[in-house]
């Protein structure tokens, strides 16, 4: 592909992305303003609370005036000052309360996607190479297996047995409590409290991918490429890692764009089952307390990180794959 092409093709993919992410501001703005329920009155069970306090509640949280001017309000705050809001549960801004919660999350979902990558690309081209043997049926009948198992399910599966019966793992949370550590011996405790939850989204994604990299690598081993090399007398691992892998793994490469927005909701039930504190913990927390606005940029966090994931794999994708044609116009 042309650097002019793909300069155009990349363009109309960002354009594309901005516009999609504003359009997820304006339905954001909109749906937390039709739920049922009033917040200010939440935080004010207390009968006794004048009308003149709530008020003035109703004018710190921007829910008064005319929708026209909440939405005029909120995009000003959000695009000029980077305010997401006030939590009413928390009573701090939701923007502190986020980032909070934001390296957490992170830690468990890339490193579970790329565990789950390297493993089901791994097995799936195996699988592929030796389609119609023995090892073959194994592991797409394991994987089909795991595949079908929801991430809570196997998350409290793999609770019970390795935490709660054998007691090899801690129960809940990310760092032992009152255990003063630092350097090594930290990061050491928060792996010991990491491994369950990225076990379970692993375990979960990792049979898509082998289900997906061997249906890949099935149609690229009937190419012609792939027959010319045999031909030559190319050494049959040689063909696996330089010529059928590197084209099996264009579809992978899509998917895991795609597994980010499922990354986010397997992230939620993960890290409600394993007490992870994150942000899909949090808007567990926020969902029980009625907390709108931290649900509010929560949403607007997560459908953000979706929209750039995807747009970064459509431009890896355009880079890599030549057969893509785009028109610089």
């Amino acid at each position: 592909m042309a650097l002019k092409g793909f300069a155009g093709f990349a363009i109309r993919k960002v354009v594309g992305a901005v516009i999609t992410i504003f359009a997820i501001v304006c339905f954001n703005f909109v749906l937390f303003r039709i739920v049922p329920g009033d917040p200010v009155r939440l935080m004010f069970r207390d009968p006794r609370v004048s009308a003149q306090k709530i008020h003035e509640m109703y004018e710190r949280f921007g829910l008064t005036g005319s929708l026209w001017d909440q939405f005029i309000a909120y995009l000003r705050q959000l695009f000029l000052h980077g305010d997401l809001g006030y939590s009413f549960a928390r009573r701090a801004p939701v923007t502190e309360v986020i980032i909070d919660r934001v390296p957490q999350t992170l830690l468990l979902v890339l490193t579970a996607l790329f565990i789950a990558v390297i493993v089901g690309t791994m097995l799936g081209a195996i699988a592929g190479w030796k389609t119609g043997t023995k090892l073959d049926s194994a592991i797409i009948s394991v994987s089909l297996t795991l595949y079908s198992i929801p991430i809570f399910v196997m998350g409290i599966i793999i609770l019970l047995v390795l935490s709660f019966y054998l007691g090899l793992f801690p129960l809940s949370g990310m760092y032992t409590i009152g255990a003063d550590l630092t350097g090594w011996a930290y990061w050491k405790d928060v792996l010991w409290h990491m491994f369950l939850p990225t076990c379970s989204i692993v375990i979960w994604y990792v049979g898509e991918y082998i289900i997906v990299t061997r249906s890949s690598m099935q149609d690229v081993l009937d190419q012609d490429y792939i027959i010319a090399a045999r031909a030559k007398g190319i050494k049959e691992s040689a063909i696996l890692l330089r010529h059928a892998l590197r084209n099996a793994i264009l579809p992978v490469v899509t998917i895991t764009g795609v597994n980010v927005a499922f990354a986010i909701s397997g992230v939620i039930e993960a890290e409600t089952v394993f007490g992870w504190p994150g942000m899909g913990r949090l808007v567990y927390a926020s969902v029980m307390s009625r907390d709108y606005p931290v649900l509010q940029g929560l949403f607007l966090v997560f459908a953000v990180l979706v929209v750039l994931a995807n747009l970064v794999v459509d431009l890896i994708y355009g880079y890599i794959d030549p057969r893509i044609k785009v028109r610089s116009e």
